[in-house]
């Protein structure tokens, strides 16, 4: 449907000439799409929907811009999408897997819709992604433009315990970072671990696989999984095995080695333990590189791990903005996250919130060329 420009919000900053920020709202079909812009031309395009990132476009090193996340060009497509590909979307009340679809919590064991074979994926069936956020409001200034979300999470909504009320900031700056900022408070203890779920392809969505694309991950060890895609609790070394990325090499080089870790996953779909001194400090978890457009992307995070995932589930039946299909393998994900079945497993980092708790993270996308 046409986009129809609804109001003006840009209370850009002009300095010199030199544009610091701007945001604009327009009607996305019957939600509503927030486009933030800096002074580079770069614009990201996020929905009350799902608080979705929809798009974002960046330049490549020779000035072009090109829309380097996969997604659809119209809500129904984040509605009805086949094998719900999550594009964009902030996903929760738990990202990723928790094991058989329960955990036990103070005494009491929750059951949890079983939407991944037998086990909770993504928060369930109508999780973050699925409903409406609410826009608590805009800004644009020398700190760049930012649009902010809300979604008050009932009591058992999805069988967690607790009303969760979750805030997500989107902030773009003139450094080429899209920041996203999480906070959360709860009535009760309750799992949380909130992450966005953008595909992305540095060559531009539509435009063929990211096996070519160079890799970096700045973890020492992964965790593995069995054969449902549940960690087994390992912290295992990546040195020797298909999961070292911790020099750059391109994504398709080891991914069809003979490993049952890249059987179990149709390729990677895992989580990574960052390399950290200290617990939350905001360190480097990635890099990501397309050697034929020059697009470069950083990947920093507070959360102690970052599950990558290369599209493995995608096979040519959607079609994107651009009018192409997602090819097998046309984008992947870097989910910055706390490890999947925390809940299940007491080794791992803690995802519980307790009230008079304040649940605060961050993680930055930052894109430039070389």
């Amino acid at each position: 449907m046409t986009k129809r420009i609804l109001s003006m919000v840009s209370a850009a900053l002009v300095c010199g000439g030199v544009q610091a920020g701007e945001v604009t709202v327009a009607d996305f079909d019957s939600i509503k799409l927030y486009t933030l812009r800096n002074s580079a031309g770069t614009e990201v395009k996020i929905t009350n929907f799902g608080a979705a990132v929809t798009a974002i476009r960046v330049a490549d090193r020779d000035g072009n811009l090109a829309d380097v996340a996969l997604g659809y060009d119209n809500v129904e497509g984040y509605i009805n999408a086949v094998d719900k590909p999550y594009f964009g979307s902030i996903v929760g009340r738990y990202g990723n897997r928790i094991a058989g679809g329960a955990f036990e919590l103070d005494g009491e064991t929750y059951e949890l819709a079983k939407n991944n074979g037998p086990n909770h994926l993504h928060g369930g069936i109508i999780g973050f992604d699925k409903v409406v956020w609410t826009t608590a409001g805009t800004s644009a200034d020398q700190d760049g433009a930012s649009v902010t979300m809300t979604y008050l999470a009932k009591d058992r909504e999805e069988g967690y315990p607790g009303n969760l009320n979750v805030k997500v900031v989107y902030t773009l700056n003139d450094d080429n970072e899209l920041l996203i900022e999480y906070t959360a408070t709860t009535d009760k203890a309750t799992p949380v671990n909130l992450t966005n779920h953008t595909y992305f392809n540095l060559a531009g969505e539509g435009n063929g696989t990211i096996l070519n694309h160079h890799l970096t991950i700045n973890a020492d060890r992964y965790t593995p999984v069995d054969a449902t895609l549940i960690p087994t609790g390992e912290l295992a070394p990546v040195e020797g095995t298909p999961f070292d990325f911790r020099t750059a090499k391109p994504i398709g080089r080891d991914i069809g080695k003979e490993d049952q870790q890249l059987e179990f996953g149709l390729g990677y779909d895992h989580n990574w333990v960052l390399n950290k001194d200290d617990e939350g400090e905001m360190t480097l978890a990635a890099t990501l590189y397309d050697p034929d457009s020059g697009r470069f992307m950083e990947v920093l995070t507070e959360e102690p791990g970052i599950q990558f995932y290369c599209g493995n589930f995608l096979d040519g039946r959607l079609k994107g903005k651009s009018g192409k299909t997602y090819v097998h393998r046309g984008g992947l994900c870097l989910e910055t996250q706390h490890y999947p079945d925390s809940p299940n497993q007491p080794d791992f980092p803690s995802t519980i919130l307790k009230p008079g708790e304040t649940y605060e993270t961050r993680t930055i996308y930052r894109f430039s060329t070389k």
